[in-house]
């Protein structure tokens, strides 16, 4: 996502070279609630994904970015609008990366497949402290690192 906004701007990449096709980037990362204007949180990521969706009747392909997409809602709601929004997106040619620590959100793959797959990254406890090695892996990840991390803070789970 980086690499492609700082090429599409002309400005130099983190990479030894990159061949791009113009894109609209959309993403949901950091989404804030604003209580001034009466916005929940959850409120404020649904208009912009209505946003993001909106990119794909433009002229150019849409490059989606999503951070734990539809997080401020309960499990059975976020899946079906995730499996929902994704369909509509890849439908319309849209390429993307969606981040989760819902497993179930991983199950999706098997309607948009082959036009989408699962990865992950490795990670590993040290001093205390979690390090991830950012290597992409095929599929879901196998181990859980929630109740690690709750343990190494001092919180008795």
């Amino acid at each position: 996502g980086a690499n492609a906004l700082l090429a599409l701007a002309g400005a130099p990449v983190r990479a030894k070279s990159l061949r791009l096709t113009p894109v609209s980037i959309g993403a949901s990362i950091r989404v804030v609630d604003s209580l001034a204007s009466g916005v929940s949180r959850f409120y404020a990521e649904v208009l912009r994904l209505k946003n993001i969706s909106d990119l794909t009747a433009g002229p150019l392909p849409l490059l989606f970015l999503f951070d734990e997409l539809l997080h401020g809602t309960n499990s059975h709601d976020r899946r079906i609008g995730a499996e929902a929004l994704l369909t509509h997106l890849a439908g319309r040619g849209a390429i993307g990366l969606l981040t989760t620590h819902d497993l179930a959100l991983t199950e999706i793959v098997a309607q948009l497949a082959p036009r989408a797959k699962n990865v992950h990254f490795e990670d590993h406890f040290e001093d205390g402290r979690i390090r991830f090695d950012y290597r992409l892996r095929e599929g879901v990840v196998q181990k859980s690192n929630a109740l690690e991390l709750m343990r190494s803070v001092g919180l008795d789970v």
